[in-house]
């Protein structure tokens, strides 16, 4: 695996902060895997993540104010060995826009951790506080289980 595009609906909460976590992780295991995120719509097209999503990855050391929102491109299919999206709308939404052959690429991110007994990334954006730190465990999880897998297969 070499990329990796995580999404959500927007691109300013869920899917910066997964590639910023990823990123985190990647390097700490001396991995290098190219990150992009991306949002299934492009209201926020442009625009810095949520400043609670800033706010709360600044606590785990994580910095993703210069991510900028943008939306998934048809290109993005060929581009990226891997789309992960956050939640089944999501999901949905990239398996229908994919070209033919390019829908195995798709794929649910906490598919990486079935450990943590929850399917979907919960969009946090109309929730409290507890519902970012939440994003940052579970995405934590998913990173972790990822590399201990690429880690098992050598590479």
């Amino acid at each position: 695996m070499k990329s990796i595009l995580f999404v959500c609906l927007g691109n300013i909460c869920r899917s910066p902060t997964a590639k910023a976590v990823f990123d985190y992780k990647f390097a700490a295991a001396g991995l290098s895997i190219e990150t992009d995120s991306a949002g299934t719509i492009g209201y926020h097209e442009g625009r810095p993540p949520d400043p609670r999503a800033i706010e709360h990855a600044q606590r785990w050391g994580i910095d993703i104010s210069a991510e900028r929102a943008r939306q998934v491109l048809i290109e993005d299919f060929e581009r990226f060995d891997r789309i992960f999206a956050m939640d089944r709308s999501n999901l949905e939404d990239l398996l229908a826009r994919a070209p033919a052959g390019f829908e195995t690429r798709v794929g649910l991110l906490m598919d990486l951790a079935p450990d943590y007994g929850i399917e979907e990334v919960p969009d946090p954006y109309y929730g409290g506080p507890e519902g970012f730190e939440r994003v940052l465990d579970m995405l934590e999880t998913a990173a972790d289980r990822l590399i201990e897998a690429l880690q098992r297969e050598g590479r």
